[in-house]
């Protein structure tokens, strides 16, 4: 039996849950069953009352708010041990039309995929200001670069895994899951497709940040990080050959003046000359280094993904293998 459940985190979203619940299909072509799953991310209202009223089949909870990021984690942990086939992630404030739920799993039912993403077309969001359509959209581009894949809305939370895909997520940050997962997926090589969705008008403002300063600031720092420890040998090399490179250059200066008899007034430029050739060299140092961690860090992610898939077998899940997908879908 082919299962598929859809996982909702929450804060404090009493009033808009109902909508969303109702907005999710009750049948799909190659679904045998579906199920919810509703993440309490410690909401103060009566946020997990609510959800078992509407006929939520799971409901996790935190005494206490944790994140985004982390609620995103438990709820995929959840489903997998409650013997998802499927998984779909979903926003509690109605964002997303539920009833495209089929399509975001089309490229994974056809095994064209391990993960699909729902893209909103960012320059139709009307509702949002010019400048947070322009800022996700400079985001998704450089997301994009930084992670060899082609999804045009990187910061979309309508998203489907297949078992697989799930099992191998693992998720550091504590600002938001989004950005990260994608980053990691795709120098995982697994197959990310894209899918065109619908969006309903919105029921509230973004609770995710309390300003785009403060976006900029968090989603940047998610992005260096993340790209940092899958390429930190590439990282600290650019670093290391343009501070050498600069002391080099300075050196050349000194020499030149040195030669032409004038060098006696230069001497400060000798000296920080030898200060960035060796710094330089100390972060090509560091980089070998964090590349030996980044090493250690896949065979860690390679033996969690292993414990996962014993605890699932343990929990009466089938064994897991190799998803059938295109190789080429990115």
């Amino acid at each position: 039996m082919t299962k598929l459940i859809i996982q909702i985190p929450c804060l404090n979203e009493a009033s808009t849950l109902p909508a969303t619940l109702r907005d999710l299909p009750r049948s799909i072509p190659g679904i045998d069953a579906i199920e919810t799953l509703v993440i309490d991310d410690g909401s103060e209202d009566d946020t997990a009352r609510v959800a078992r009223d509407e006929g939520v089949d799971h409901v996790v909870g935190f005494p206490r708010t944790r994140g985004l990021a982390t609620a995103f984690t438990a709820g995929i942990d959840a489903c997998l041990k409650h013997g998802a086939d499927f998984i779909v992630n979903t926003d509690a404030d109605n964002q997303y039309a539920g009833t495209d739920v089929a399509k975001l799993l089309a490229p994974l039912l056809s095994g064209k995929a391990e993960i699909a993403i729902g893209d909103r077309n960012l320059s139709s969001l009307r509702h949002l200001p010019k400048i947070r359509r322009a800022l996700q959209w400079l985001g998704s581009w450089i997301v994009r670069q930084v992670s060899d894949t082609t999804v045009p809305d990187t910061t979309s939370g309508f998203r489907a895994y297949t078992r697989e895909a799930a099992l191998r997520i693992t998720i550091t940050s504590e600002f938001s899951y989004t950005l990260e997962s994608i980053i990691q997926s795709g120098k995982k090589r697994m197959a990310i497709a894209h899918v065109p969705i619908a969006t309903n008008p919105p029921t509230r403002e973004s609770r995710l940040y309390g300003s785009v300063a403060s976006y900029i600031k968090k989603s940047a720092t998610t992005i260096i990080r993340v790209y940092a420890m899958y390429e930190p040998l590439k990282i600290f090399t650019y670093i290391g050959v343009i501070v050498f490179s600069a002391g080099f250059l300075i050196s050349l200066r000194f020499l030149y003046f040195y030669l032409s008899g004038l060098g006696g007034g230069n001497i400060q430029s000798l000296i920080l000359s030898a200060v960035l050739m060796i710094v330089g060299f100390q972060v090509l140092l560091i980089g070998l280094v964090a590349d030996v961690i980044s090493g250690n860090r896949k065979l860690i992610e390679d033996l969690l993904y292993r414990i996962r898939t014993m605890e699932l077998e343990q929990h009466g899940a089938p064994p897991t293998g190799s998803s059938n997908v295109d190789a080429g879908t990115s």
